[in-house]
């Protein structure tokens, strides 16, 4: 092995930078001045690089692959947790709906009950949002020869989302629950109190005139109410919800934001405004 004196290895220590940059100059100057053998060069030492690159991928990749495995692992743990524990919940409630549907049926047949008829229905695609006096409405494609009528209840999958107020030859129009011209009777059915659910054109509507002391609290579910011959009793609607203000919301269950089916359900009711009687914005003067 070769000895270096103390002097000559502080001299090459301090000639180590001169010579990096000179080279990398170099290097610069050599690529400005003969493109082709630049771009030889770096393809050759990305050649030569490549096989390390790919050893030293392989083992990165793998404790890579280690540490996502075993987050999955806790994941599904904690999962299969909570599924234990929704399924044991679940089974509890199965229990209280077979017990009450038991004493349904035993009342029902005490009282000679006649079920009610199911609802003739059509579904009709969404083609477009908005348009006409309503801001927050949208418009549906129906056959030629359909059975749409004024009145007739939309529903999603999930809830209700309005109701037809416009019906042309092939077209219709619903109005969402959540436009500004929107008054859904509704019920509260935690305490049973009834209210007024009334558009914002926001995204959740708002309670009005609940009886005193039955005001909504916060979780309550919302229901339909069959007063006024608007609406038939009992449609789920969705779950109070308190503003940052403190004022009841309702928070829908259906997905207004991404209608793309409706289900219109003839119940055989009236009780709308005719389109003549609803409030239409002045049109504003031409400067």
């Amino acid at each position: 092995m070769i000895q270096l004196s103390i002097p000559l290895r502080q001299a090459l220590a301090r000639l180590t930078l001169p010579v990096l940059i000179a080279l990398a100059f170099g290097t610069m100057l050599l690529g400005k001045a003969d493109a082709l053998l630049a771009e030889r060069a770096r393809m050759a030492l990305a050649d030569l690089l490549t096989p390390i690159w790919a050893a030293l991928q392989q083992p990165v990749t793998a404790v890579r692959d280690a540490v996502q495995e075993a987050e999955s692992l806790l994941s599904l743990r904690a999962e299969n947790a909570r599924l234990r524990e929704e399924n044991e919940r679940l089974r509890r409630w199965q229990a209280v709906a077979l017990a009450l549907e038991a004493e349904n049926a035993l009342l029902q047949r005490q009282l000679a009950f006649v079920p009610e008829t199911a609802p003739a229905y059509t579904t009709a695609r969404v083609v477009a949002d908005g348009g006409g006096i309503y801001a927050r409405a949208v418009l549906l494609a129906v056959g030629p020869q359909h059975s749409v009528r004024k009145g007739q209840i939309a529903l999603d999958e999930r809830g209700l989302a309005g109701r037809v107020t416009e019906v042309g030859g092939r077209s219709a129009r619903v109005l969402l629950a959540t436009d500004m011209n929107s008054r859904i009777p509704v019920t509260l059915e935690g305490s049973r109190a009834r209210a007024i659910m009334v558009g914002t054109n926001g995204a959740r509507p708002r309670l009005q005139h609940w009886p005193e002391g039955s005001a909504p609290q916060d979780g309550d579910r919302v229901v339909t109410s069959a007063e006024a011959a608007a609406f038939p009793a009992g449609l789920p609607v969705g779950i109070v919800r308190r503003s940052e203000g403190g004022a009841p919301e309702v928070e829908l269950f259906a997905r207004l934001d991404r209608l793309d089916m409706v289900r219109l359900f003839d119940y055989g009711l009236g009780g709308i405004l005719p389109p003549e009687s609803v409030a239409r914005p002045e049109p504003r003067p031409r400067r």
